[in-house]
């Protein structure tokens, strides 16, 4: 997908906004969420994980393409133990540019 650094710009830019419907906008109906070893599917299961993420800054190192999706190595600060992490996040997307899985790795 050629749009994808803008769409995972797009992400980053939106998860720290307050306007929660557009940022669950981008994920398909049934997508998938991993993140610290826990699957979450579907919208509410990805809206109950969210209330668990604090507030965070996130700075985006780079975003490159994989065998099966995109990689964005990225940095996120926050008020939480051990802060700043260095995380990447894998997302694969729907033909219509919504995000069908999330994996949130160290």
């Amino acid at each position: 997908m050629s749009d994808a650094p803008e769409l995972i710009r797009r992400y980053f830019d939106l998860a720290p906004q307050s306007d929660a419907d557009a940022y669950f906008a981008q994920f398909t109906d049934d997508a998938l969420v991993e993140d610290e070893g826990r699957e979450r599917r579907g919208i509410p299961a990805i809206r109950a994980w969210r209330t668990e993420v604090p507030l965070v800054a996130y700075t985006i190192h780079e975003i490159h393409q994989t065998e099966t999706g995109h990689d964005a190595d990225v940095d996120i600060a926050g008020d939480f133990p051990g802060s700043p992490v260095h995380l990447t996040f894998h997302f694969q997307f729907a033909a219509d540019g919504r995000i069908t899985v999330l994996t949130i790795r160290p």
